[in-house]
């Protein structure tokens, strides 16, 4: 069984969709292996998307990222990364089935509610890096 780092981003978490994002991990036979609340410090935040930091974007994205709760969360399951992901669906929301968590309940591409790692790699990086 395999790994993988969720999150769900203050937007999410403000508009109180932790617990239906939660079920759909769940009915999708995920297993919640941790989980908690979270403010991030803005030297938390650079830390997590540093890949980020030559983008036009990326104080825009650190200030939205610490701007109120997050819901940070390890999830098992097979092929775990690539099943979040599915899951979540498409960055831009616009872009984003039905069904997929961004598809029903993210507002537009700043707005997204939910990050999940994209790779073996950053996953281990993230749930070390919000977990240990």
């Amino acid at each position: 069984m395999d790994r993988t780092f969720v999150m769900v981003k203050p937007d999410g978490y403000a508009r109180s969709l932790v617990g239906r994002i939660v079920s759909r991990f769940e009915e999708k036979g995920f297993k919640l292996v941790d989980a908690k609340v979270m403010q991030l410090t803005r030297e938390h935040a650079e830390h997590h998307y540093e890949h980020l930091r030559s983008k036009v974007f990326f104080d825009e994205l650190v200030d939205f990222i610490v701007s109120g709760p997050i819901f940070a969360m390890i999830w098992e399951g097979k092929d775990a990364i690539k099943n979040a992901r599915a899951l979540i669906g498409a960055t831009n929301p616009s872009d984003a089935l039905a069904g997929t968590i961004r598809g029903d309940f993210a507002i537009d591409v700043a707005s997204n509610i939910i990050h999940g790692s994209d790779s073996i790699e950053s996953a281990e990086r993230e749930i070390k890096l919000f977990f240990h």
